[in-house]
C-alpha cells in the first residue's frame, strides 16, 4: 500500500509552510497566484489528489424515494464572465439540456452563477449536495474547494490540468480540422486563424485542430500572431480589436482569402470588420465559424459553422455525474461529442 501524501511533504518540496500548503489546498486567500500553482502542481506530481476523498452518497432509487436527509441536489455552477452566462445562446442551451437531465431523474438543482470562493461552503450545505456539475472556465481555486468538500464534479468545456476530474468537450480538434479542409478542398491557401488561443482549451485545441491540417495538406502556416491573443468581453469590443488588426492587413495588402474563426461571435466579428472594410464575404474573403449558435443563421451572409449539440452536451454532464457518484473509484473520463460541418453563405471556392 502506497504511503499516504501530507501537507507537511509537499511544504518541504516548494519550500514553503505547512500553512501555506493548507491555504493553497484549501482553495482559500493568503497565497499568491505563483505560489498557489507551484504548490498545487507540487500535489499533484506527488499523488495527493489521487488519494481518495470520499463521503458517504445516499442515492434515491428506482423503488424509493429519498428520505428528506438525503442528498438530491445538483449544483450548476457557470461563471459570469465575458458570453458564460445563463443567458448567453450558447451557455444557455447547455444548461437546458442540463436541466432537462436534472428533471429526468428527479433531483434538484441550484444554479450559482459567480465564482465564489471564500464564501462557497457558506453559500451551499455540502450535506445536501450530490454533485456539482461547472460549465466553462471554473477557477482553480474553486475547484480545490469543491474537492476538499468531498462533492463529487464533472466539467463541461473546461480541463483543469492539476485537478483530476470528468470532463466533456465537443472533439474540437476534429471539428476543426474537418472545415479547414473544406476550405482547402475549395482552394484556399492562404488562411488565418482567429481566437485568443489563451481564453479557453476550446479555443486551443481548435488552433491545434486547424495548425494539423495545415501540416497534413503541406500548406505553410504563415499565421498572424495578433489574430491569437486579442481580448474582449463582448461583440462590441472584439469587433473594435480586430478592426485595427484587420486594417493594417488590407492596408498592407496581407488579408487572407479565408478566415477560421475560434467560435460563431468571433466571426460574425470579422465579418462586420471585412464590410467597413468594403471585402465582399465569401466572393473575396471566406470566413467560418463554430459551435452554431443562432446568430449563424440570422448574419448576412449567413455564417458557415459547426453545429454543437448543446443540449446534449449538457444531458450527458448528467449522466457522466451521475455514474460517478456510483462509481467513485472509476478511472476519471474525457468525453468528446461529434459536431456537424454546417454550410451556409459566407464561404465559398477561391477562384
Amino acid at each position: 500500500m502506497s504511503k499516504k501524501i501530507t501537507m507537511q511533504q509537499i511544504a518541504d518540496h516548494v519550500g514553503v509552510s505547512k500553512f501555506a500548503v493548507s491555504k493553497a489546498l484549501s482553495g482559500k486567500s493568503g497565497v499568491s497566484p505563483d505560489t498557489r500553482e507551484k504548490i498545487v502542481l507540487t500535489a499533484t506530481q506527488l499523488g495527493y489528489f489521487s488519494q481518495k476523498r470520499q463521503r458517504p452518497i445516499t442515492m434515491r432509487t428506482h423503488m424509493n424515494k429519498p428520505t428528506s436527509s438525503s442528498r438530491n441536489t445538483i449544483i450548476v455552477l457557470i461563471p459570469n464572465v465575458r458570453d458564460q452566462t445563463r443567458q448567453s445562446s450558447f451557455w444557455g442551451r447547455v444548461i437546458d439540456g442540463i436541466v432537462t437531465g436534472i428533471e429526468e431523474h428527479q433531483l434538484g438543482m441550484m444554479i450559482v452563477t459567480e465564482h465564489i470562493t471564500e464564501n462557497f461552503t457558506q453559500l451551499i450545505n455540502p450535506d445536501a449536495v450530490l454533485g456539482l456539475i461547472g460549465v466553462g472556465l471554473i477557477s482553480n481555486q474553486l475547484l480545490l474547494e469543491v474537492r476538499n468538500q468531498g462533492i463529487p464534479f464533472v466539467l463541461v468545456d473546461h480541463e483543469d490540468s492539476l485537478i483530476p476530474s470528468d470532463v466533456l468537450f465537443m472533439n474540437n480538434y476534429e471539428c476543426v480540422r474537418r472545415s479547414t479542409n473544406y476550405l482547402l478542398g475549395n482552394g484556399h491557401r492562404n488562411l488565418q486563424f482567429v481566437g485568443n488561443i489563451r481564453y479557453s482549451r476550446s479555443f486551443y485545441d481548435r488552433w491545434l485542430g486547424y495548425r494539423s491540417m495545415l501540416e497534413e495538406q503541406h500548406v505553410e502556416l504563415k499565421q498572424i500572431p495578433e489574430l491569437l491573443d486579442f481580448e474582449g468581453d463582448n461583440r462590441s469590443e472584439m469587433t473594435e480589436k480586430l478592426d485595427v488588426i484587420l486594417r493594417k492587413l488590407h492596408q498592407n495588402n496581407q488579408l487572407p482569402t479565408s478566415f477560421v474563426c475560434a467560435n460563431d461571435s468571433i466571426a460574425i466579428c470579422v465579418m462586420t470588420v471585412l464590410m467597413r472594410l468594403g471585402i465582399n464575404v465569401p466572393e473575396q474573403c471566406s470566413v467560418s465559424g463554430f459551435d452554431n449558435i443562432e446568430d449563424a443563421s440570422l448574419s448576412k451572409p449567413s455564417l458557415s459553422t459547426v453545429h454543437v449539440n448543446k443540449e446534449a452536451l449538457g444531458q450527458r454532464a448528467v449522466e457522466t455525474l451521475l455514474w460517478r457518484i456510483e462509481h467513485p473509484s472509476g478511472p476519471k473520463e474525457k468525453i468528446l461529442l461529434a459536431g456537424e460541418l454546417i454550410l451556409r453563405e459566407s464561404t465559398a471556392n477561391r477562384l
